[in-house]
């Protein structure tokens, strides 16, 4: 599309969107003055889904009436809830239903697939991840090595951009499978990169890696809600991601969970075990011999948190009426490629943007450093606070701005860029 400057084009634009109607099924935070933030941090938290008060207060009202028999009587039983979410959730990543879980949170999920999927041998025992790794995946890592006797030093591998570059190359990570593939157990990356946003090639990296006997996992956190992803397919191993950024579950809701057919069937793989991942048939016979489900839930430990997947269960029901991934990646497309087209038109000069070009490597988020010399790209960031812009600050020097299809409108980046116009030109 070719786009225009101009309030009117972007009114436009949202006068003929499909999903402009799902802004209303979601809380947006106001402003003291009551107008509405310009709330651009869905990367971050994504917004409160309006029915997700009624649906965790359904739950809350059945315990309140029903006490332990809440277990198994009402619409959403609790023994089975997070059953209830799996068809959603396996169409949300391209997998099979019995391939996702909903349950504990996403770095504890990443322990418990590598204690599955990482077994290091004298010859094979390295751990490939991204030099920018986030902080939690890179402290896991570290730690399952140390907990295998593993120096770090030895057994980490990090993936890095070339120098005077912010972004990873795929000939480079092919290079790096291709030289180290043998003595790699593991190769654990993003799906989209959080501090620069770029996409990584999910599939041609698992056939690499695969190809070498590499075993293949993905942290999906910036991922799930945000990009199409065909993880059966694409012959993933595992994969983990929290529900609270694109897909709208609250703050510090319970993560999910990927774990392929071909794996999950097979029960004799190590695990560390707890009881809601034992055979659900003979789980209160109470016998103590451990017998895995052949699913995803075969690793589930604990009973999960009712009021936190109730609140999945609203956000969930929203990506289905939307349609799924489809007709949300075509909005986010255009929604990001606008911003960008404004960003170069208006502060071209001012701001940079590290983030992919091509919109195919990249999802809802734009990265942006501050270039004017008056004004650090700190300073930047508190100044669209100041004017009603959530977004989100990432060191050393990235503001991430992330609109989100399921909310956020057309007009609202025009705006975001007007008051990044005005701030860089004072």
């Amino acid at each position: 599309m070719q786009f225009e400057a101009g309030i009117e084009f972007a009114r436009k634009l949202d006068g003929e969107d499909p999903l402009a109607r799902f802004r209303n099924a979601f809380n947006v935070p106001t402003r003291a003055d009551g107008n509405p933030e310009i709330y651009l941090c869905g990367n971050s938290l994504g917004l409160q889904p309006k029915r997700a008060r009624d649906c965790v207060i359904q739950e809350l009202d059945k315990w309140a009436s029903l006490g332990v028999k809440g277990h198994f009587d009402g619409e959403y039983p609790w023994m089975p809830y997070h059953e209830f979410l799996a068809e959603s959730s396996a169409a949300l990543v391209g997998a099979q239903t019995d391939e996702v879980v909903v349950m504990n949170s996403l770095t504890v999920n990443l322990h418990l697939m590598m204690v599955t999927f990482y077994r290091p041998t004298e010859k094979r025992y390295k751990i490939a991840i991204e030099d920018h790794a986030f902080p939690s995946d890179h402290y896991a890592v570290e730690s399952q090595l140390r907990y295998h006797g593993i120096d770090p030093r030895q057994g980490l591998l990090l993936l890095k951009p070339r120098e005077g570059e912010a972004l990873l190359r795929l000939e480079d990570m092919a290079a790096l499978i291709e030289e180290q593939g043998d003595s790699i157990a593991l190769m654990l990356l993003p799906g989209v990169q959080y501090y620069t946003g770029q996409v990584l090639p999910m599939a041609e990296l698992t056939r690499l890696a695969r190809q070498r006997g590499i075993c293949v996992g993905f942290d999906l956190a910036h991922a799930a809600g945000n990009i199409p992803l065909q993880l059966h397919d694409w012959q993933v191993d595992f994969a983990c991601w929290c529900s609270y950024k694109y897909l709208n579950a609250g703050p510090g809701s319970a993560a999910g969970c990927f774990v392929h057919r071909r794996h999950a069937q097979n029960t004799r793989l190590p695990r560390f075990a707890g009881w809601w991942g034992h055979d659900k048939q003979s789980r209160f016979r109470m016998e103590n011999r451990f017998r895995a489900i052949p699913t995803a839930e075969g690793w589930q430990l604990s009973n999960p948190p009712i009021l936190s997947l109730a609140a999945i269960r609203a956000s969930l029901e929203i990506f289905t009426e939307a349609g799924g991934m489809g007709p949300l990646r075509s909005k986010s497309e255009m929604l990001t490629s606008y911003l960008q087209f404004l960003l170069k038109t208006e502060v071209g000069e001012l701001i940079s943007i590290i983030t992919p070009e091509d919109p195919e490597q990249r999802g809802c988020q734009l990265s942006l450093c501050c270039e004017a010399r008056h004004l650090g790209g700190r300073e930047l960031f508190l100044r669209l606070e100041e004017n009603g812009v959530t977004c989100d600050w990432r060191e050393p020097n990235v503001i991430r701005v992330a609109p989100v299809p399921l909310y956020n409108s057309f007009e609202e980046v025009y705006r975001l860029v007007e008051i990044l116009k005005a701030a860089c030109n004072e």
